[in-house]
C-alpha cells in the first residue's frame, strides 16, 4: 500500500517541511521539484499549489493532502476533514480572508460595497458571502498582485492576510472579515473508507499534530533536596503532574517537567532561588496528548 499526498507547495511549504520533520519525517527535494523524496516507503509525495489540492483530493488522484480550509470552501470540495492543524505560513495562528480598500476611499461599511468592482482570487467565497449580507457588486479573478489593484483597477479587494502588516504597507484599511482559514489534512471519501489507508492516515495526523503541540513546547530538568520540595513544586505549571524520582543521593529529588516556552526565562531564575539545581531545558519534537 502506498498513500499518495498532496502537500502545499509555495508559502505553507516551509512550515509544513518543518513539521513533518519534527514528526520524524524526512522530505528532501529532489531533481523534480514537484516530487519530492519522503523516508517512507508507504508515502508518496506531491508539490502543488494549496489552491488546488482539494480538487485532487476529491478526484481520488490523491488520496489525502494538506490544505486550507479557504480552499476547500472556495473549491466547494467534497472532502473528508481529518484534522485541523493551526499553523499558517509565519507561525501558529489562523489566516484571515478580508475586504480592503484604500484608506481613503469612501467605502466604510458593506453596503457601500454595492455597484462597486472587487478584485480576489477566492471568486466563490467572495460571491456568497456579499450574496449572503445582500451586496450586489461585480467580482473579478485576480492573478495576483491584487493589493496593488486599488484605486485605479478596482474599488475593494478580497485578499488573505495573517498580520495585516502587508494591507497597511500598501495603504489598504479593512472594512470585513469574510471567513477566518486554519490548515486541514484531508482525505478523499474512498481513501478514508480504506482501513489500511485510513489507519495510515490517523497514525500520520497524531504524529503531525504532536510535533505543533511541542512547537512552543520545552522540557525541563533538575535535582532539588528534599525539604526544598514543596515550594519548588508551588512554581511549577506543568501539563499534568510534573514527574518525580529519587536520586541515588539520599534527600535529593528530580523533576521532569514540560512547559510553554514563553514561560521559561521567567521560571528558572524562580526555580533557581527555590534551591533547584542542574537544571537542563530541552527542545520537544512532538507531544502527543
Amino acid at each position: 500500500m502506498k498513500l499518495k499526498m498532496g502537500l502545499p507547495k509555495g508559502s505553507l511549504q516551509e512550515k509544513t517541511f518543518e513539521m513533518f520533520r519534527r514528526a520524524g519525517y524526512k522530505i528532501t527535494p529532489g531533481n523534480r521539484s514537484y516530487f519530492p523524496f519522503v523516508d517512507d516507503p508507504e508515502l508518496e509525495i506531491v508539490l502543488l499549489r494549496a489552491q488546488e489540492i482539494s480538487l485532487y483530493v476529491e478526484d481520488g488522484v490523491f488520496d489525502c493532502g494538506i490544505t486550507g480550509k479557504d480552499w476547500i470552501e472556495e473549491n466547494n470540495s467534497k472532502v473528508h476533514e481529518v484534522a485541523e492543524f493551526v499553523y499558517a505560513k509565519s507561525g501558529l495562528g489562523k489566516v484571515r480572508w478580508v475586504i480592503a480598500v484604500p484608506e481613503q476611499s469612501k467605502i466604510r461599511k458593506l453596503d457601500d460595497l454595492n455597484g462597486k468592482h472587487i478584485a480576489t482570487e477566492a471568486v466563490n467565497m467572495t460571491k456568497r458571502f456579499l450574496k449572503k449580507h445582500g451586496i450586489k457588486a461585480d467580482v473579478e479573478f485576480s492573478w495576483g498582485a491584487t493589493e496593488a489593484k486599488t484605486p485605479d483597477l478596482v474599488d475593494a479587494i478580497v485578499d488573505v492576510t495573517e498580520t495585516g502588516s502587508s494591507l497597511k504597507a500598501n495603504n489598504l484599511r479593512i472594512v470585513d472579515t469574510i471567513m477566518e482559514s486554519t490548515t486541514r489534512f484531508i482525505a478523499n471519501k474512498e481513501s478514508w473508507k480504506d482501513a489500511r489507508k485510513r489507519r495510515k492516515m490517523e497514525n500520520l495526523c497524531m504524529l503531525l499534530q504532536g510535533a505543533l503541540n511541542a512547537e512552543k513546547k520545552v522540557g525541563v530538568k533538575m535535582n532539588v533536596r528534599e525539604r526544598d520540595l514543596d515550594k519548588t513544586l508551588k512554581l511549577i505549571p506543568s501539563l499534568r503532574n510534573p514527574t518525580i524520582s529519587t536520586l541515588t543521593q539520599k534527600g535529593w529529588r528530580a523533576i521532569e517537567i514540560v512547559v510553554d516556552e514563553p514561560v521559561i526565562r521567567e521560571l528558572i531564575p524562580k526555580l533557581k532561588k527555590a534551591g533547584a539545581e542542574g537544571i537542563i531545558e530541552f527542545p520537544l519534537n512532538k507531544v502527543i496528548y
